[in-house]
């Protein structure tokens, strides 16, 4: 099995989560079917990642009480995750903030 090294497929796109979500941004690809994002949190705190294919499902998935559709990434994480083209992303701490940076594209 061959692995791909991540190809950027679009901007990057950045937000700063904190106890209340900040308004979602759309991460666009632009070849428009890249579903791979690169997505990391520079913060020293914990990040509830809510992701959706509209701007008020990211909200509503940016979460930290549990059970939750967000996806917790720990300070300093660095991963490759799939999700729908287009997506909108967001995210919430349980205190101070963190700023996250995530880009469209393919691979690992």
């Amino acid at each position: 099995m061959t692995t791909q090294a991540f190809n950027q497929q679009g901007n990057t796109q950045t937000f700063t989560a904190a106890v209340t979500p900040p308004s979602p941004v759309q991460v666009a690809s632009s070849t428009g079917a890249a579903n791979q994002y690169r997505v990391i949190n520079t913060g020293i705190v914990t990040v509830f990642l809510g992701v959706g294919t509209t701007s008020a499902l990211a909200t509503t998935n940016a979460t930290s009480t549990m059970p939750s559709r967000a996806i917790p990434l720990l300070p300093g994480t660095d991963e490759i995750l799939t999700f729908t083209p287009d997506a909108y992303f967001t995210g919430m701490t349980a205190s101070s903030t963190a700023v996250v940076y995530i880009t469209p594209g393919t691979g690992s």
